[in-house]
């Protein structure tokens, strides 16, 4: 097994430039060039986006940036002792030690393990202390390796030991970040040294990538109250139900554990207290902080998220189905149709009539083909009916977990039955969510906690959201949506254009984030109706979305080698594939390390990419796969034409940028030294 840390791995008291940006690339820079990584920009990326979700300062003086990476070949970190102070974000100052974390996407446990371990030895002030008096990369190299070689003091903050009978108080935890890398075990770690010098007894479950080690039930039971450090949703939150909890983000169980300690036993004595609900959701001030909006924006997001795999099979399949049955008949909206029509089919839809009254060993009059591509026909509709129920169950259950599903799903299937569509399954999931939220909230007797996830909470839930859209709602929401429909579908010259260069610009802003989400999510919720206008947008949005990792491409690889890095363009290589295959987050490498000038690129060819795509009336009845879905394309030739326009524009104005448009003391590209003074700083 490789070591972790290598001598080549380690800076010491050097000037990485004034932004944790510049740190963060020069590490990367480190990791790559030890071979232990294959791409710097990619590499980067990837951390700075996991330092957009949560600063990375400790206190102390520490910082961990760190990240899971596609590009990362080997567990890695990277140590740099900088000089002077860099700002990451720590309550009380800059870093001056600071540890790159990068694990491979599927990195093996006995290596997050140790990583784990390398987190936990960070609390330790006498560890911290030789970081900073050590003189060469090799002190640091054996300080790291005698750190994630010994079991930590204590043993396993994960325990199933039972609880003793010393007479302190007992609390019980779980901590979780986003990568299960770092910020769960020194969550664990510092709060339970916190505890220790309080005299209070407290047993962690650390929710990471190492692996975990679920609490007893009998601590559980004996506990006074539950601490929540968590970035992401606690897993199997149900077993807590009752408990007064405190729940704040994992960076605060570091920064603050004695805060925290002394919250939790306040809440163990308070009958007010807030407490971990039967639907598994905690309800209080005490829960994470994050604004109305926010809130608002990961719940939709989580129901758009869980809705698309639904959409994007469906779309393909109908798409598929009617290339094969498109070979002996012709088509109409979603419906195959005979070439000849006259037959009679008792009222139904030729695909309906084919697969009833026929099989492999009876095959209709049309043959195989036609049969084929029927049943693969019937089998996307199927799958695109789910949309609105998908969409407002996991809505329902971002807001109420578990027990939120079902009545999210059965207020879907009602709204979808009252016409009341896409704006009826965001209603309806709302008010299922909030309604199994709210039943849960009240600490019902013991015996009946077990009924409550799986019986009460959905049952009531169901009859709350569901009455209210069958006898108030529905009805002034399928009006609304019936008016949209009608207005999209009346969209035409100049509106329809002004249309395209909006959801132009959605899709190329963020490349995948919130914004670019919801331009897609619009486009697939009316790929079911099979309407010219919502067919129009689908195709739309998959154009402008091809654009900005195919302009990055063509910069890069065409147009101006000499203005990028190596890496850059072997990432612009790659944007070829990745653009034709409709995935925008192919220019996310180009984006991160130069959002200045190659967002507005995007936006500009993205925008016109838009536009024609309408101006021309191209119609798309898949939901993804770029160029590889050409069957389901309308005049596939203006399509790629517009994608060509668009992606060009782009090309061409990012190449005008970087040679007229230089951000403030970069230099002309060349691969950056890792220790230089004069490297791009990155935004």
């Amino acid at each position: 097994m490789p070591a972790l840390i290598t001598r080549d791995l380690v800076t010491l008291d050097a000037d990485l430039g004034p932004e944790r940006s510049d740190v963060i690339r020069a590490l990367a820079t480190l990791v790559v060039d030890a071979g232990r990584a294959t791409e710097v920009e990619s590499l980067y990326a990837d951390a700075w986006a996991r330092e957009q979700k949560t600063d990375t300062g400790l206190g102390g003086g520490i910082a961990i940036p760190h990240c899971r990476s596609a590009s990362v070949t080997a567990p890695s970190l990277a140590f740099a002792r900088v000089s002077p102070k860099v700002d990451f974000g720590g309550f009380d100052g800059p870093a001056d030690i600071v540890f790159m974390i990068a694990a491979p996407t599927g990195g093996d446990e006995l290596h997050l393990q140790l990583l784990a371990k390398l987190a936990r030895s960070l609390v330790k002030e006498d560890f911290v202390a030789a970081l900073r008096s050590a003189s060469t990369p090799d002190e640091i190299v054996a300080l790291v390796e005698q750190a994630t070689a010994e079991e930590p003091e204590g043993g396993p903050v994960a325990t199933a030991a039972p609880a003793s009978s010393s007479g302190q108080p007992l609390l019980v935890g779980i901590t979780s970040c986003a990568t299960g890398i770092a910020h769960t075990y020194m969550a664990a770690d510092a709060l339970t040294n916190a505890a220790k010098k309080l005299g209070v007894e407290l047993h962690i479950e650390t929710q990471g990538s190492a692996g975990m080690t679920p609490l007893d039930p009998a601590l559980i039971e004996r506990a006074g109250a539950v601490i929540f450090a968590n970035d992401v949703d606690v897993r199997d939150r149900g077993r807590f139900a009752g408990k007064p909890v405190v729940q704040a983000p994992v960076k605060r169980g570091i920064d603050h554990p004695d805060d925290m300690i002394r919250e939790a036993l306040a809440a163990a004595k308070d009958p007010n207290a807030a407490r971990v609900q039967g639907g598994g959701a905690a309800s209080s001030s005490t829960a994470r902080a994050t604004s109305p909006g926010a809130e608002i924006k990961r719940i939709l997001l989580t129901g758009v998220s869980y809705m698309i795999p639904f959409v994007a099979g469906g779309g393909l399949l109908i798409a598929l189905g009617f290339l094969i049955a498109g070979w002996g008949s012709g088509i109409n909206g979603y419906q195959i149709v005979l070439p000849g029509a006259g037959n009679s089919t008792g009222g139904l839809a030729y695909n309906d009539w084919a697969l009833q009254n026929f099989n492999l060993f009876d095959l209709p009059p049309q043959g195989l083909f036609f049969y084929l591509g029927a049943a693969a026909v019937k089998i996307g509709q199927l799958s695109l009916g789910f949309l609105v129920p998908a969409l407002s169950g996991y809505i329902a259950y971002a807001i109420a977990d578990r027990p939120g599903i079902a009545p999210g799903f059965v207020v879907g299937a009602v709204s979808g039955y009252l016409g009341a569509g896409f704006i009826g399954g965001i209603v309806g999931g709302l008010l299922a969510g909030y309604s199994a939220k709210l039943i849960g909230t009240p600490t019902v007797p013991r015996w009946l906690r077990g009924l409550m996830p799986v019986v009460i909470i959905p049952l009531l839930a169901s009859i709350v959201a569901s009455g209210l859209m069958i006898l108030v709602l529905g009805g002034p929401i399928a009006a609304l949506t019936k008016g949209l429909n009608e207005a999209l579908t009346g969209l035409t010259g100049t509106a329809a254009i002004g249309l395209g260069v909006i959801l132009g610009l959605m899709m190329c802003f963020d490349l995948g984030g919130p914004i670019n989400k919801v331009a897609y999510a619009f486009a697939v919720a009316g790929l079911a109706s099979g309407t010219t206008a919502s067919l129009q947008i689908m195709a739309t949005v998959m154009a402008a979305g091809m654009v900005p990792p195919i302009g990055m491409a063509f910069a890069s690889t065409v147009l101006y080698r000499k203005g990028f890095s190596e890496v850059e363009r072997e990432n612009g290589l790659a944007a070829w594939l990745l653009g034709a295959s409709f995935i925008s987050e192919g220019a996310i490498p180009f984006a991160a390390a130069d959002p200045l000038r190659v967002i507005p690129s995007n936006l500009i060819g993205g925008a016109i990419t838009g536009a024609l795509t309408m101006a021309f009336g191209v119609t798309s009845r898949a939901p993804h796969g770029g160029i590889f879905v050409f069957f389901a394309i309308d005049n596939f030739g203006l399509w790629a034409l517009s994608i060509i326009i668009g992606a060009a524009v782009t090309g061409f104005v990012l190449v005008a940028l970087k040679k007229f448009v230089r951000p403030r003391g970069a230099t002309p590209v060349e691969e950056p030294s890792v220790l230089s003074s004069n490297q791009p700083v990155a935004a």
